[in-house]
């Protein structure tokens, strides 16, 4: 049998090292391969998330010596905070947008490279307004979680996207935990070069600039949008469709779905932001650690993103293989609802060892509760999957932004408080997914609508009669057929489709 199994495998790799399906996107993944072009987009993709994330976040772990040296208040290190996020919100949904226009290569090196001056200027620093300037536009360049998600969706079949989407996710945002042992060692290196320790946390600032922009180039350079070409380069022989760009901001704006996901992930995701914001500076002023050791304990949360995020990934592919949609849907539900109350725990303990535990504990549930929505994310809508996944991103930096205004911003709240107050909003803002429901799969509570409905009806109508005479469809079609594993173990006695087989 597994001889049988091989010889398929091999009949399906055509002129890629890897198994692929009829959209010729691989059906297994292999981290230890950087074979082109699914593979080397792997590792691309999250190595340049990564580098910023490390940018975005590189200031937190200095702020006990940034804040002497520019005389910022309290408020100022949250409006910061605040700004670090903020602008991610609208980069998002754009980068959804830029991906399904003019591909995921294009659009995440772009964005990289516009935004790597900030980086650099943050050496230059002399004011509260400036810091927060600077903060402010570097946070623009998280937005490239967006075209990671989107590429991986792009590269990899439904049996294996979650555990992609996880991994790369995951492993991208270690770049926040990363930073919190980076910075300080590095700021410690240059003041013991000789620097004064107000020069030097300037100088530091130029390691992550120079990381970004190499990734920048890297991802420009080596990468490829679709396992079959670029997009200029299909749209041209007229290979893919190019798409519009009012057909795909309104398939993706009247798809319910796409919104609960955004105010879910607000609250994982955006949670997840916050700590990076905050938890250094919690450990620090709290239990009286040094800078060191708050830097550590901080990344220690961050660094959880090495399996965490990629855990929930995997698991929302397995679930998904035995029980369907509504398997990634139910273990979404749960592991979010537990990591907020383990949010909750956090912010009444006080205790430092106490605390870092249940942070360690948070922090696995809060990161795979990432995994498991981007698990559900490629399946919400084919035509608009970068608006839809830019949507949903742009919802996790939301969360971010209104979660440290009302409860991490000036001194309304003690940090603890505001901590236990988040882990409240995180179950909140959980409840929605009740209401996921996909009619070819079903829901948390309801099972495939007894209408009959397909995967080929479900995205076939995201298609104008007209659209489909012409047949911009097709790709929409060979998707269907290949997400029909979200049925479970249903799929052998699933019905036909009622408008006949995919092309």
């Amino acid at each position: 049998m597994e001889k049988a199994q091989l010889e398929v495998e091999r009949e399906n790799k055509g002129p890629f090292s890897i198994p692929v399906d009829s959209e010729h996107k691989a059906t297994k993944l292999r981290i230890f391969s950087v074979a082109a072009p699914h593979m080397r987009a792997f590792h691309l993709s999250y190595i340049s998330f990564f580098a910023c994330f490390v940018s975005t976040f590189a200031a937190p772990p200095l702020i006990p010596v940034i804040r002497d040296n520019l005389n910022l208040t309290s408020t100022d290190i949250g409006n910061a905070g605040i700004a670090a996020v903020s602008g991610a919100v609208f980069a998002r949904i754009m980068m959804g947008t830029l991906c399904d226009l003019f591909g995921p290569r294009v659009a995440s090196a772009t964005l990289m490279l516009l935004t790597t001056p900030a980086v650099y200027c943050s050496a230059m620093a002399n004011s509260p307004a400036s810091f927060i300037v600077v903060r402010f536009l570097i946070g623009f360049s998280i937005a490239t979680f967006v075209s990671t998600q989107y590429w991986m969706s792009s590269m990899f079949s439904a049996p294996v996207v979650g555990t992609a989407n996880g991994l790369t996710g995951g492993w991208g945002n270690l770049g926040g935990g990363a930073t919190q042992i980076i910075m300080p060692y590095v700021f410690t290196i240059i003041h013991q070069i000789g620097a004064t320790k107000f020069t030097a946390w300037r100088i530091a600032f130029f390691i992550p600039a120079l990381f970004q922009t190499l990734s920048a180039y890297s991802v420009f350079f080596l990468g490829q949008d679709l396992p079959d070409g670029n997009f200029s380069r299909l749209e041209k022989s007229g290979d893919k469709h190019k798409d519009k760009f009012s057909k795909v901001l309104y398939q993706a704006i009247t798809n319910y779905r796409g919104w609960i996901l955004a105010l879910t992930y607000g609250y994982c995701f955006g949670v997840e932001l916050t700590v990076d914001n905050i938890i250094a500076q919690y450990f620090y002023d709290r239990f009286q650690v040094n800078l060191h050791t708050a830097g550590i304990i901080a990344a220690s949360f961050g660094l959880a993103n090495i399996f965490s995020r990629p855990l929930g990934g995997y698991i929302s592919d397995v679930m998904a293989a035995r029980f369907g949609m509504r398997g990634r849907l139910w273990t979404l539900f749960v592991f979010q609802i537990l990591g907020g109350l383990f949010c909750v725990l956090l912010g009444r303990l006080g205790s430092l060892s106490a605390s870092i535990t249940v942070m360690l504990v948070f922090s696995v549930f809060v990161q795979a509760s990432c995994g498991l929505t981007y698990g559900v994310v490629p399946f919400v809508s084919r035509r608009s999957l970068g608006m839809i996944s830019g949507l949903i991103g742009g919802g996790g930096s939301a969360g971010a932004v209104l979660t440290q205004v009302i409860f991490f911003r000036g001194s309304r709240f003690k940090t603890e408080t505001g901590i236990t107050l988040m882990g409240i909003m995180i179950i909140c803002c959980t409840l929605p997914i009740l209401l996921l429901y996909f009619p070819q799969w079903g829901g948390l509570f309801w099972g495939p609508s007894s209408k009959g409905i397909t995967e080929e009806n479900y995205y076939m109508s995201e298609w104008t009669e007209e659209e489909q005479e012409k047949g911009y469809h097709r790709a929409s079609l060979k998707f269907a057929e290949n997400s029909k594993g979200e049925r479970g173990k249903r799929v052998s006695s699933a019905s036909a489709p009622s408008k006949g087989t995919a092309e």
